[in-house]
Formats: structure tokens, sequence, C-alpha cells
């Protein structure tokens, strides 16, 4: 009787954890709110910090540098040929 009330206390534990969400960033933009709170993530939709803080006024956020931003890397400048 007790092993049994053991196991189903075992399975009811193991079947109450709340499932997480991944954690998403998305590559196209630079700069990422994070929202707290019950369910937390990020939303990566914001193309300056000082876009973002400003949606982020009165809420439970911060604003971050998005770690996974493609960016875009300058041209290496070309050499001309000149011929003397």
């Amino acid at each position: 009787m007790r092993r049994a009330r053991l196991t189903l206390v075992a399975i009811g534990l193991l079947f109450s954890g709340v499932p997480a969400h991944a954690q998403t960033y998305d590559p196209n933009y630079p700069v990422c709110m994070q929202i707290y709170g019950p369910v937390g993530y990020f939303d990566c939709r914001y193309t300056s910090l000082e876009q973002c803080r400003f949606l982020a006024v009165g809420r439970s956020a911060s604003c971050t540098v998005n770690p996974y931003f493609a960016q875009k890397k300058p041209a290496a400048p070309r050499r001309s040929r000149r011929i003397d």
C-alpha cells in the first residue's frame, strides 16, 4: 500500500512540471526584449535599443543585444589595379 502511494506521488510529480518554451532569438533583428513573468520569453523584433526601451516602459522587461544577430560584414576595400 505504501509503495503504491509513493509510486503515484512520483508519477504525479513527473507530470506536474510546467513545459518549458524554447528561447528563440530572431537573427534578423539586433535587439531583443526579455519579458519577465510566469511565462518569460524573448521578443526579438527591434532595430535599436532606444526603440526597445521605449516599448518596455511600464512592463516587467529589459532590452538586450541579440547574441545571434546576423550582422552583415562590410566588404573589404578593393585595391585598384594601376599599371605604372
